[in-house]
This record gives structure tokens, sequence and C-alpha cells, in this order.
């Protein structure tokens, strides 16, 4: 850690080197967009560029960022490459990342930025000059939020056997109980460190990629930033929350979950692969049975107490017998 705490403290010069991660998945028109809102932050920084990965969208997408990135004379910052599998989240943005820290010139910063985002002014600034400024940080990420400016949860701390039980009871005094192991508290307002950050907007000082890898590819989608974060930390490096950048979230338009809403349909497969292979990766099969049998507890006590008290039913469908199906007692690791 030494070694790269002392090279983390040289990139503190005001010119270091940032490269904006883009995936699209079948979302052109708000990857145009959140270009669009790059633009004038690119030319704000010294060094700034962006890499547009396609994961393989087959619906035209390809072609029309390409084209749109000609056309605004986005070319001198911006480049664009089509990937030729939807291999998920930790694949496609593992491309252009790969591709960057094989460079003679690796870039001292990488932020993963969703293709549905907006970033307000100054959001790329403040998070380089924080980094510049913390040589202990490893990862930060944005404040999120509406487009009305409304503040989204995107600094949590890292699951637990007390926040499973939780997720699933939905009970306020145990809520109250457990306060210490919730894994969303209030939205920060200050800049503060934290366990995990939203992959919606997460810059990675390179240092990281070189002690603990690229994301694992292993997750298609969801859970993958958390499990980062975590590498991150056992190899002795900070994450912080720094709300002085902002950036717009239209949470849901690529993956169709939106956590902050009633969900219509069941959740998608890869959903519950990730969380099970979160935890069997990281504490084992114990802890994961545990988890799963908590949670699970939790969620049928809510069940019942919701029709008990008449409340409305904002379940995905099927949760439960989707859940216990995908748990680590019929799936195992």
């Amino acid at each position: 850690m030494s070694e790269t705490m002392s090279d983390a403290n040289q990139q503190n010069t005001g010119n270091s080197s940032l490269l904006v991660v883009v995936l699209n998945y079948k979302t052109a028109s708000l990857t145009i967009d959140c270009l669009r809102s790059l633009a004038p932050e690119v030319g704000a920084l010294q060094n700034a560029r962006v890499a547009v990965a396609d994961n393989a969208s087959g619906d035209g997408s390809a072609t029309q960022i390409a084209e749109a990135i000609a056309s605004e004379g986005w070319s001198e910052w911006a480049t664009f490459t089509p990937l030729d599998r939807n291999g998920g989240y930790a694949f496609g943005n593992n491309a252009p990342i790969r591709q960057a820290l094989s460079e003679p010139n690796p870039p001292d910063y990488i932020l993963l930025l969703n293709p549905d985002t907006v970033v307000r002014p100054g959001a790329l600034t403040a998070l380089v000059e924080f980094m510049d400024s913390h040589p202990e940080a490893g990862i930060a990420g944005s404040r999120l939020e509406d487009p009305d400016g409304t503040p989204q949860q995107s600094a949590f701390r890292f699951h637990t056997l007390a926040s499973e039980f939780d997720f699933g009871c939905r009970f306020g005094p145990i809520t109250k109980l457990l306060a210490k192991w919730i894994v969303a508290p209030p939205v920060p307002q200050e800049t503060c460190q934290t366990g995990w950050v939203a992959g919606a907007s997460m810059i990675v000082r390179r240092q990281v990629f070189e002690a603990v890898g690229l994301l694992d590819e292993g997750y298609f989608m969801y859970y993958e930033e958390m499990d980062f974060c975590l590498q991150a930390t056992k190899a002795g490096w900070s994450c912080w929350y720094v709300p002085a950048s902002r950036v717009v979230h239209l949470v849901g338009q690529s993956s169709g979950v939106n956590n902050f809403k009633p969900q219509a349909k069941p959740l998608p497969q890869y959903w519950y692969d990730s969380r099970r292979r979160y935890f069997v990766k990281n504490y084992g099969w114990l802890y994961a049975a545990l988890t799963d049998l908590l949670w699970a507890s939790g969620f049928i006590s809510w069940r019942i107490r919701r029709v008990i008290q008449r409340k409305p039913d904002t379940d995905p469908p099927n949760m439960l017998s989707n859940f216990m199906s995908n748990s680590v007692f019929f799936k195992g690791i």
C-alpha cells in the first residue's frame, strides 16, 4: 500500500488525467444527452477524455452514437467502441478500462458513468479535485439526484446479516434498532467516507485497478460496484461520497429496474445471481445461507403484516418464490 500511496501523492499536481467510461445498451438518445452534458465538463479539465462502449445493443445504437460523436465535433475527446456481445455491466466497462490501462500513459483516474445520467456543471472537476487532495481515497461517488434536484441514495454501507433481515422485514422499530447496519442511511449533506458508492457515477484511482484488478465479470448486472468497493477496502483504499459533484440519474433506464418505485415485473434473473455471488464470494456459503434465511423470514413477516394492515402490494411478482429458488439452498454457489 505504501508504494501505491506514494504514486497517488505524485498525482497531486493539478493536471491529473481522467478517462470517463460510458457503457450503452439500447439507450442511444440518453447516451448522446450524457455526452452533450460532458462536453463543457471535459473542456474545463486539462486532460480528460471519454470512451463510449456499446454492449451489442443491436438496435442501431452504435450507428446513432458514432454519428453523433462525429457530427457534434466530439471526436477530439470522445471515442466509440462497439463490443461483440452483451457480457453485462462489468464486461462492457472493463473493455475500455483494460485498453486504457495498457497504454504507455494510462489515466490517473477512471470515472464510470451511466448513460442515463446528465452531469451538472463542475461535477467532474469536483471529483478530480477531491481525489487529487485525498491521496488515501481510492474511490469516490457523486451525489445522484432527480432532474428536479431531489437527492437519491448513492452512499451506502456494506450488506450484512442485519441489513438483509431489515430488507425483508421493513418494520420501523426493527429498522431503528438496526440503524447502524442499514445499507442506505439518510443522504449525507457533506463529503464523507462511506462503504461503497453507486456505480452510476464512480471515480476510481488507477492504482486501485492495479491493486485489485478490473470489475468482476462474473456479475452480469448489480452488486458489481459494491463488490469492487469491498475489494478496494480490503486492499487499504478508502471510499468517499462527494456531494459537490452533482449528477442527474434517470434511474433504471437501461435495466428496467427502479429500486425507488413499485415493480410491476419480476426482478431479472441476473439480480438474484449477482446477490448470491456477492455473498458466497466474499463471506462464504454459510454466511450466504444465513442471509437468505434472515431475508426470507423477514419478508414473510412483512407479507403477513401487509395483508393485516391492508397496505398496498409494491413488491415484484413472485418475489418470495423466486428468491428462495435462487438461494444458495437450491443454487449452491
